[in-house]
C-alpha cells in the first residue's frame, strides 16, 4: 500500500488508517492523501482549514480552505482505529499556522484571516479567511473587516 502512494522525493508516511471498505487515508509530513477515484487526493497541512473527530458519526471531518466567499470543500472520512491518524492531523494542521488574526463585525460575529506555512517550503504564506455564521461575506463590512484582519495580520509578522 505505501509503495503506490504518490510522495514527492524526502516525503515520508508518518500515520495511517483504513476504513471499512479497505481504503488507506495517510498522512505524511507534508500532506493528508486521500483515496480518490482509485488515485489519491493530496491536501498539503497549509490547505486544511480545520479537522475535528465527530463522535456521533465517527468520522474525521477534514475542512479544506477555500477563496474567500466559495465553500469548503469538506470530507468526512470514517476509518477504524484512526487514532495515530487523528493525532498527526491535529499536530500538522496546528503547526501550519504562522498567524491568526481576527476582527469583530457585527456583535461578537466577525471575520477571521490565518496565515499558514506549508512544511518544506519557501517561507510564502497562504492566506485563508472564516467568516463566522450568519454574516455574508459579500456585504461592504465584512470585505472591509477581511482586509483590516489580513493588514493586521501581515502588520504582526512583518510581510
Amino acid at each position: 500500500m505505501l509503495g503506490d502512494l504518490p510522495l514527492l522525493p524526502g516525503e515520508r508516511a508518518l500515520a495511517w488508517a483504513q476504513d471499512g471498505q479497505r481504503q488507506w487515508y495517510v498522512g505524511t509530513d507534508r500532506a493528508l492523501l486521500l483515496p480518490e477515484d482509485g488515485s489519491w487526493r493530496r491536501i498539503g497541512w497549509e490547505r486544511v482549514e480545520r479537522a475535528e473527530w465527530d463522535r456521533d458519526s465517527g468520522a474525521l471531518v477534514v475542512v479544506e480552505t477555500a477563496e474567500f466567499g466559495t465553500l469548503e470543500p469538506t470530507h468526512r472520512l470514517r476509518m477504524n482505529d484512526p487514532n495515530r491518524l487523528l493525532e498527526l492531523v491535529r499536530e500538522r494542521v496546528t503547526a501550519s499556522v504562522v498567524v491568526r488574526r481576527f476582527v469583530a463585525v457585527e456583535g461578537r460575529r466577525g471575520i477571521t484571516v490565518v496565515g499558514r506555512r506549508a512544511p518544506h517550503s519557501d517561507g510564502a504564506l497562504g492566506w485563508s479567511f472564516v467568516v463566522d455564521s450568519g454574516l455574508d461575506e459579500r456585504s461592504p463590512a465584512v470585505q472591509a473587516a477581511a482586509e483590516r484582519a489580513l493588514a493586521q495580520a501581515r502588520a504582526e509578522i512583518g510581510v
